[in-house]
């Protein structure tokens, strides 16, 4: 894997991942007919739980987070994008939720309504774990690949080693009439 692959790699894994778990919270994750003619209700993925988004929207927020950070950060982000994934896949294996949840999620769905509550679970559970094993992959591959990774330029760090202060000997952020008077000589103050 060349120094770009890995760090693409992970943004596919991570992009696939994000939009798999985003579907899962919107489609059915619970059907439930509550019996005696009643109509069936279905539960997405967001009302049973809110792993799936809350992960998806953590994931995406690391994975910009990525780009900015050096090697020892991405490597802890990227742990934590995997530690999401394993939890995620937890959830989607072990969320079933009883009648007795349901019927505090849907009150027509209490015993005292329906006399017999069959549940179903829908297609949702199964793009949850497929997601969360994209973001363990991507987290596992970011972690062993991190070090290859481009680093951020310098011209956007602060400490002074940046191509404009360096270079010419002057401190690039002195004060705003520095600033504007480098602006009317034609220079640009910022590099």
């Amino acid at each position: 894997m060349n120094t770009r692959g890995g760090q693409r790699y992970v943004d596919l894994l991570v992009l696939g991942g994000v939009a798999l778990l985003g579907l899962s919270a919107y489609l059915t994750w619970v059907r439930a007919d509550p019996g005696g003619g009643r109509a069936v209700v279905e539960l997405s993925g967001y009302d049973v739980t809110h792993a799936p988004a809350t992960v998806a929207l953590a994931s995406a927020v690391a994975t910009v987070v990525l780009r900015l950070a050096g090697t020892a950060m991405r490597r802890a982000l990227c742990g934590l994008v995997a530690l999401m994934g394993a939890v995620t896949c937890l959830v989607a294996l072990r969320t079933r939720p009883p009648a007795a949840e349901l019927a505090t999620l849907r009150p027509q769905l209490s015993s005292v309504l329906a006399d017999n509550v069959q549940t179903a679970t829908g297609p949702a559970p199964w793009f949850a774990l497929a997601g969360g094993i994209a973001l363990v992959a991507a987290g596992l591959t970011g972690v062993l690949t991190a070090h290859r990774w481009h680093r951020p330029a310098a011209r956007y760090e602060r400490d002074g080693g940046g191509a404009g202060g360096a270079a010419t000997g002057r401190d690039p952020a002195l004060t705003a009439e520095d600033q504007w008077k480098a602006i009317d000589a034609g220079e640009d103050p910022t590099i």
